[in-house]
């Protein structure tokens, strides 16, 4: 498998502590916004870190593929204009709603297609 793509070595870290057996790191982004740090895409789950708890704490949320019921990319711009500075993926796990904003397109079009692949297998 390919080194992983990660924007900050610390939170590769934190995702690569955490690895079950035979699971590898696909992506670490890091995120934009108040209560979010970053989004992890590995190959048995997505991993979210949520800063957004009272009293400075945070979490460490994973999400195996199979509950993950739908993903979305939400954009600043219409997908046949002009180049967009952010993007959103919009992550739907029964009735929760996790969104993590990202900056620039790519990072949010390739952990689009990445969590596809997963759950769609």
């Amino acid at each position: 498998m390919a080194d992983p793509i990660y924007d900050r070595k610390d939170q590769l870290n934190q995702i690569e502590d955490g690895l079950l057996d035979g699971e590898s790191i696909i992506a670490v982004y890091d995120a934009i916004g108040v209560s979010t740090g970053f989004l992890g895409i590995t190959t048995k789950r997505v991993i979210i870190m949520d800063k957004s708890f009272v009293g400075k704490k945070i979490a460490l949320t994973s999400i195996p593929y199979a509950r993950i019921s739908s993903v979305s990319v939400v954009s600043n711009r219409s997908f046949a204009g002009q180049y967009f500075s952010s993007g959103t993926i919009a992550i739907h796990v029964g009735t929760q709603l996790y969104e993590v904003e990202f900056r620039g397109d790519k990072k949010t079009h390739h952990a689009h297609q990445a969590i596809m692949h997963y759950i769609s297998l």
